[in-house]
């Protein structure tokens, strides 16, 4: 055999890579439909994910959320203005949002700038809608364009 693969190394390559195709295709190709089949991944809440920016009363929050949160990391003495509004919201389904807003910084009364940012944001109690309203019940996954503040 050692002698085989020393002689045609082409063959062997060609060989095993056929091998690895069909094990492919006949074993693991098989478990993955099966698992897609199934409900193995499926998560069912009544928040559903739209591709459209969104405007509720859950977008609201989550907006107000992450304004408590950004005044909460920055230093104390920078004034933050904030908006109504964010300029987009979406939903990514099971109570899951980004938030993108953007936010007047000033840390010298004479000097400020808008900064745009950009939040992930979770609400943990799903269906639950009791706690909506407690910062506790949420959970900052990201927040991205104030690096440099």
């Amino acid at each position: 055999m050692k002698n085989f693969i020393k002689k045609h190394p082409i063959v062997t390559l060609l060989f095993g890579l056929a091998a690895l195709l069909l094990i492919q295709q006949k074993v693991v190709m098989p478990l993955v439909y099966e698992v897609i089949k199934s409900d193995a991944f499926l998560v069912d809440s009544n928040d559903k994910a739209s591709q459209l920016p969104i405007s509720t009363q859950l977008t609201e929050l989550a907006f107000a959320h992450c304004n408590t949160y950004i005044k909460s990391k920055l230093d104390p003495s920078i004034a933050i203005i904030y908006p109504d509004k964010p300029i987009n919201a979406w939903s990514l389904g099971n109570y899951q949002y980004v938030i993108n807003a953007e936010i007047t910084i000033s840390s010298d009364p004479s000097v400020s700038g808008i900064k745009k940012y950009a939040c992930r944001i979770t609400y943990n109690n799903g269906d639950n809608q009791d706690g909506v309203s407690d910062f506790d019940n949420w959970t900052i996954d990201g927040l991205s364009g104030l690096s440099d503040i």
